[in-house]
């Protein structure tokens, strides 16, 4: 396993040969970006892997050039387009030329939604023969399985699980909470998130002191082991616009039968079938997330077990992690 360093790295060493590798994931100078390409050449040099498979954007480009250069079979999975593809720039023009030429001798790309399929194929930045699509990163089902919680108050709970960046929709929830808490006062709303102050897009804490003071919303920081909080929903909500994959908290949440209010943006909707599991709103529309809030709230608890339900069904069937395990062993086996 090759990652940067960080506070999970010790329990992964017990588990993996752990190998560090300096990558600044968020770093646009292209002096960084070179010696992470090194970094990987060197590394897969010593380690001589049989086959590199790679995930997110820096190691599908950089890991992808460097075995190229050494012979080594790779599978990369493209997890999202995150931020660089939403704007039009210098910069976009740049890593698509990057995943163009990364991407020549690559075995197998792997995509988490069609949207991103459709953007690379129309930008001829790969070979449509050698792609195929996953169910995002696939839900332990097993271990995010429904959990009876016995609750002592009537509070219905809103929860949104993201790192903490405007683009995750995190002004909306807030917006949407202030119209609803003109309406009820049995809601509470919830965010479960990592504040990072060195992103340009994050929020900082004065933006949840200040929620928090008013009312608004409960932060609840960090978990190692999000089934707690989510069981504790009623409702879970991500209004993102960001370039998603497949958001984990949505698969999670819904294999836990928990109802599901997201947006009609590229990953988030294809977990959600509207009116049965959950319900889809439009992207940045304070108004329609409010809308779909109200909605929920004036279900039935049976009704809204049924929805649960329904989200617990549509995980087992098409998220299943096993379905994306299977896909990888069947191409491995297959280049092998």
């Amino acid at each position: 396993l090759i990652a940067p360093s960080d506070d999970y790295s010790s329990k992964l060493e017990r588990e993996f040969n752990f190998y560090d590798i300096k990558i600044n994931s968020r770093g646009k100078n292209p002096l960084e970006d070179i010696k992470t390409f090194i970094n990987f050449y060197r590394l897969y040099k010593q380690i001589k892997p049989d086959f590199a498979l790679h995930f997110t954007i820096k190691p599908n480009i950089y890991g992808s050039f460097a075995a190229g250069i050494l012979g080594i079979k790779t599978i990369n999975n493209i997890t999202g387009l995150g931020k660089i593809f939403m704007n039009k720039s210098l910069t976009t023009n740049i890593v698509r030329l990057l995943y163009k030429y990364s991407q020549t001798r690559v075995f197998k790309i792997f995509f988490q939604n069609k949207e991103d399929f459709n953007e690379f194929l129309k930008n001829k930045l790969v070979a449509e023969d050698k792609c195929d699509l996953l169910p995002g990163s696939g839900v332990d089902t097993k271990r995010f399985s429904p959990i009876k919680t016995y609750k002592n108050t009537s509070i219905f709970i809103f929860l949104l699980i993201a790192r903490l960046m405007w683009d995750k929709g995190i002004g909306e929830y807030i917006g949407a909470a202030k119209n609803i808490k003109k309406i009820y006062n049995n809601v509470e709303f919830r965010l479960l998130g990592f504040l990072n102050n060195h992103d340009d897009d994050s929020l900082n804490i004065n933006h949840i002191q200040k929620w928090s003071d008013e009312g608004l919303v409960n932060y609840l920081g960090v978990s190692n082991d999000v089934k707690l909080e989510i069981s504790e929903a009623d409702c879970v909500v991500l209004p993102s616009f960001y370039a998603e994959g497949t958001p984990r908290s949505l698969l999670e949440s819904a294999s836990m039968a928990k109802p599901i209010i997201t947006t009609y943006n590229v990953g988030c909707k294809d977990v959600v079938d509207n009116g049965i599991n959950g319900y889809l709103c439009e992207i940045k529309n304070v108004d329609d997330l409010t809308e779909k809030m109200e909605m929920i709230l004036n279900l039935s608890e049976e009704d809204r077990i049924v929805m649960g339900q329904a989200g617990r069904k549509k995980m087992l069937l098409e998220f299943d992690e096993t379905i994306v395990l299977n896909k990888y062993l069947s191409e491995i086996k297959a280049i092998a």
